[in-house]
Order: C-alpha cells, then sequence, then structure tokens
C-alpha cells in the first residue's frame, strides 16, 4: 500500500510591491511570481480593488479567473474563484504587508485553503522580520 502524494499547499503564488501611500500612477511592481503568468497591468486592476477598500461589494480578477470575497480579516481576506472549472474549486488568499501583497492561489476547498494560509501567513512573517 503506497502512501497518497503530497499535495503542494499553493498552486501559484505572487509577490507584488505595494505603497498605498505613494502616487496612484505608479505600478506596482511584480517581485515574483511563481506558477502563473502575471500582467502588471491586468495586475494594476487587482491593486485597485484592494486601494477602494470595498472589498465585500464588488469581486476582482487574478488572470483569467473572477473572485468573490468569503472572508475578511485585518490584514488579509480569502476568496473563492466563481467561474472554475475544478470540481473541487479554487481560491485565493491575499495578505498585505507594510510594502508587499503577497498572492496565495489554491486548488481545493477547506482544507486546501487552511494549507494556502499557513503559506501565505509564513512568507509574510518572514517578509515582516527582516522589516519588508
Amino acid at each position: 500500500m503506497s502512501a497518497p502524494p503530497v499535495r503542494q499547499p499553493l498552486k501559484a503564488a505572487l509577490l507584488l510591491n505595494y505603497d498605498p501611500t505613494g502616487p496612484s500612477r505608479l505600478l506596482s511592481t511584480i517581485l515574483k511570481c511563481e506558477g502563473m503568468q502575471a500582467d502588471p497591468i491586468e495586475l494594476s486592476q487587482f491593486i485597485d480593488f484592494v486601494n477602494r477598500g470595498k472589498l465585500q461589494m464588488e469581486t476582482f480578477f487574478i488572470g483569467p479567473n473572477q473572485y468573490m470575497i468569503t472572508s475578511i480579516h485585518e490584514n488579509w481576506f480569502s476568496a473563492r474563484c466563481i467561474d472554475t472549472s475544478t470540481p473541487a474549486g479554487e481560491g485565493a488568499v491575499v495578505m498585505q504587508t507594510a510594502a508587499f501583497i503577497v498572492v496565495a492561489l489554491y486548488d481545493g476547498s477547506v482544507g486546501a485553503a487552511s494549507r494556502a494560509v499557513v503559506a501565505a501567513d509564513q512568507f509574510a512573517w518572514q517578509l515582516s522580520r527582516r522589516n519588508l
């Protein structure tokens, strides 16, 4: 009897440079992107969504997928993809530090969401330890 395959907590992740006090004409920079293609112009629309602060009233896009917020916390929120073809679903965890936004994308439901939150939180914690 073989052990079940180990699942990665994330299918993709983005690290965005973010300064909410900076001029709006400056686009956030994609510092790191793993597991997906990211377009700076498309992500500027995501940053605009975050800046508007109407998280419960609007949806947002990351790549071709549209997301709806499912829970909001002090410095992070989670969302579910509303146009997925994946049977178990897809989601996103978005965490904000002093200078960055961490976006963690995952496939699955509750267990996968929990693992994504832990992975994003550990990364955000490492950034904050370095005063970034």
